[in-house]
C-alpha cells in the first residue's frame, strides 16, 4: 500500500474524532463564557441589592441608635434593584417573556436583617377559576430564635444584642449581653464565648433550613411545570455564612439553567454596610488567555469579567494576582 494510500485511510479514520473533539473544546468553552456571564450578573445584580437595604426614607431608621448594625432593611427596594440590574446584565430588561423564563430558576432570595430574615420564594395559591397558580412571594420576617430545655427563649441579633425570655419568672429583658449576661439566670446568657457561637449557628441554621424547605417546595412546583432539573441548596462554606450575618445582606440563587450539556448552579451574596470595601477586579489577559485579578488599577490589559471583595474570593475562583510592578525597558 503507498503512503498516499495511508494518508487517506488516517484521515477517513481520524478526521471525524478531530472534528469531534474540537466541537467538544468549544462547546466547553462556550459553556464556561455563559457560566462566567450569569455569575457575573448574579453577583452584581446581589451587590447592588445589598447596597438598597440600608437606603430608608425616616431618620429614626437609619444606624447609630444603639447599634451601628440596625438598620430597617427595605428589602423591596432591594429586590427591584436586583431584578432590574439581572435583566439588564442579562440583555433581557424588554423581554418580559424571558424575564419570567429566568425567574422560574431562581427558587429563593434571603434578606438578612438586623433581628431576623425574610424569604422571597416560589409558591402555588388558586386563581378564581380554581387552577392552581404559582408565584413569588415574601414569607413573613422570622427571629434568630433559640430556646433551651428550661423553656428560656433568646432572640438573637446581628450584634450583641439579644431579647430573652426568662421562664423562671416569665420576664423578659433586652439588652447587651454582656452587660445583663452575668445576672441573668440562663445558662447560655452568663458564658459570652459560647453565646456567641450559638448566635451565629442558631442564624445560619435556620436559614439553611427554611431554604431547604422552600427549594423542595420549588421542586414541586417545577416538576409539575415540566422541569426535570432537581434544585439543591449549594454548599456554601462556614467563612462566607459567617460572613454574611457580620452585617445585613441578601442572598440569592440561580439554578438548573441549561448550558450544554450541565446545568447552572449558582449563588451570589451582598452586604448591605456602609463601609465600601476595595473592589477587586478580575478577567482574563487578553495576550495570554491566563484570568487574573487585581488589587490595584493595573487593569488595562485585561477584559474584566468579575469583580470580588476580597483576594481570596478572587482566587478561589481561579484567578492568579497579577502585580501592578512593570519592567524597566533599557
Amino acid at each position: 500500500m503507498k503512503i498516499t494510500d495511508f494518508c487517506l485511510v488516517f484521515v477517513v479514520i481520524f478526521f471525524p474524532v478531530f472534528l469531534i473533539v474540537g466541537y467538544h473544546v468549544q462547546d466547553q468553552r462556550n459553556v464556561h463564557f455563559t457560566e462566567l456571564k450569569y455569575a457575573a450578573a448574579l453577583r452584581t445584580a446581589v451587590q447592588d441589592a445589598g447596597s438598597m437595604l440600608n437606603v430608608n426614607e425616616r431618620q429614626e431608621f437609619e444606624s447609630g441608635y444603639g447599634s451601628a448594625k440596625f438598620f430597617k432593611a427595605d428589602k423591596e427596594l432591594a429586590l427591584e434593584t436586583l431584578y432590574r440590574t439581572l435583566y439588564a446584565n442579562l440583555g433581557i430588561e424588554d423581554d418580559a417573556a424571558a424575564q419570567q423564563a429566568l425567574n422560574s430558576y431562581i427558587p429563593a432570595i434571603v434578606v438578612v436583617d438586623y433581628d431576623g430574615y425574610w424569604v422571597y420564594s416560589e409558591e402555588e395559591y388558586k386563581g378564581a377559576d380554581g387552577v392552581a397558580l404559582a408565584k413569588h412571594l415574601w414569607h413573613p420576617k422570622k427571629p434568630y430564635s433559640y430556646s433551651d430545655r428550661a423553656g428560656n427563649l433568646i432572640h438573637f441579633t446581628l450584634d450583641n444584642v439579644v431579647e430573652a425570655y426568662h421562664a423562671g419568672t416569665g420576664t423578659w429583658v433586652r439588652g447587651l449581653q454582656r452587660e445583663i449576661g452575668p445576672t441573668s439566670t440562663i445558662p447560655l446568657m452568663q458564658d459570652g464565648e459560647k453565646y456567641e457561637q450559638v448566635r451565629k449557628t442558631t442564624i445560619v441554621q435556620a436559614i439553611e433550613d427554611d431554604l431547604a424547605n422552600v427549594i423542595n417546595r420549588h421542586n414541586e412546583i417545577a416538576a409539575r411545570n415540566g422541569v426535570s432539573y432537581v434544585f439543591t441548596l449549594p454548599l456554601i462554606s462556614r467563612e462566607e455564612w459567617n460572613n454574611s450575618i457580620d452585617d445585613i445582606g441578601i442572598i440569592a440563587f440561580i439554578q438548573g439553567i441549561p448550558i450544554g450539556e450541565q446545568a447552572l448552579n449558582n449563588y451570589a451574596l451582598g452586604s448591605g454596610r456602609l463601609v465600601k470595601s476595595t473592589v477587586i477586579k478580575a478577567g482574563v489577559d487578553r495576550r495570554t488567555g491566563i484570568r487574573y485579578y487585581s488589587r490595584g488599577d493595573c487593569t488595562d490589559d485585561l477584559d474584566i469579567v468579575e469583580t470580588f471583595t476580597s483576594a481570596k474570593e478572587a482566587a478561589a475562583n481561579g484567578y492568579f494576582e497579577k502585580s501592578c510592578s512593570r519592567a524597566i525597558e533599557p
